[in-house]
């Protein structure tokens, strides 16, 4: 008997969500509320990832008047044990699957899960418009990291082959979804970021294209399993993804294998590319945000990796999140 589809229980249309501290003060959720958010995302560590916790946070949000949508622990996220079968990778399942189940008995829906042996990669922030300061990533710079950082070549000490890192995520999938399944909660898998190059010695295989996504989600086999994406990272891949990012919407999400996607826009794709403001970049994010909505689309979208305005991080904050407003709007409009 195939299991229910774990996005028949989210109520309809793109509800665009912000992420959050897990610790706000009544400013934060104020701030929220006058942005007319109404749900939120929010991260913590492995010490604070379970059933108490997660309930102590929805009792805060809740009497806020804002529901969780996710809620991700960073100590089981690109994890390196999981990825190439260190030692530890044993207990880290283990770990995965009391959080998954913590989060299912607390009635938390998503999580995002990423992939990554050494996580996200990043070169000196560059300037975009208006001097913002931006995250920016210079492939030619970052293989030649060891003088940039004084860090090794390799991260985990040798090269890893693209078999191994196949390997290692069946074993882990083949863990996590059933317990996903049973608990009702969603994983979303986060792209490679940046996707592609084999980056400290570990292949970016798997989630740095379409087709890798394509066996990646027959191997898990769940509708549980699905995906967290991101837009800024498929931009980032440009014409090595296999399919646009317009395409590739339409394709996984028709499937309703789309949980969460991160609305971010980037100058241009690799090798060298700067993040920029949603409506600043290579990508006309209206065309997105309308295909999102002509695939039904019922997850939450979030400002992703947002250049510095002013000097209060909710300034750029505000103007994403608007921005974004106003496009589900449109979207609705021109749609339905």
């Amino acid at each position: 008997m195939a299991a229910e589809h774990p996005m028949d229980k989210v109520e309809p249309g793109i509800k665009v969500a912000a992420q959050m501290s897990p610790e706000p003060s009544e400013e934060d959720l104020q701030f929220a509320r006058q942005m007319g958010v109404e749900y939120v995302v929010l991260w913590t560590d492995g010490a604070h990832a379970n059933y108490d916790y997660f309930m102590s946070r929805r009792e805060i949000f809740e009497n806020a008047g804002l529901k969780i949508y996710g809620f991700g622990n960073g100590d089981v996220h690109c994890q390196a044990a999981l990825v190439l079968n260190l030692p530890n990778r044993d207990e880290k399942v283990e770990q995965y699957k009391r959080y998954i189940r913590d989060l299912g008995k607390a009635g938390i829906p998503y999580t995002t899960y990423a992939h990554m042996a050494n996580g996200v990669w990043s070169t000196d922030p560059e300037q975009t418009r208006g001097g913002a300061q931006a995250r920016a990533f210079d492939l030619a710079r970052a293989e030649n990291r060891s003088q940039w950082r004084n860090q090794s070549r390799l991260t985990h000490g040798r090269e890893y082959s693209e078999e191994e890192v196949w390997e290692n995520f069946t074993h882990f999938i083949r863990e996590a979804a059933p317990v996903a399944e049973e608990a009702g909660v969603m994983i979303g898998i986060h792209p490679d970021d940046p996707p592609g190059p084999s980056l400290g010695g570990v292949p970016r295989c798997i989630f740095s294209s379409f087709e890798g996504y394509k066996r990646a989600l027959d191997i898990a086999d769940s509708p549980n399993v699905g995906m967290c994406f991101c837009v800024g990272c498929w931009l980032e891949g440009g014409e090595s993804m296999g399919r646009d990012v317009l395409d590739s919407i339409r394709h996984f999400g028709e499937r309703g294998k789309i949980f969460k996607v991160h609305f971010r826009n980037v100058d241009k794709p690799l090798p060298h590319f700067v993040e920029t403001f949603v409506d600043n970049g290579y990508m006309d994010m209206y065309q997105v945000m309308r295909v999102m909505r002509e695939v039904n689309f019922k997850g939450v979208a979030i400002p992703d990796h947002i250049p510095q305005m002013a000097d209060d991080g909710r300034v750029g904050t505000a103007y994403t999140i608007a921005y974004m407003n106003a496009l589900v709007k449109r979207a609705n409009e021109e749609v339905e």
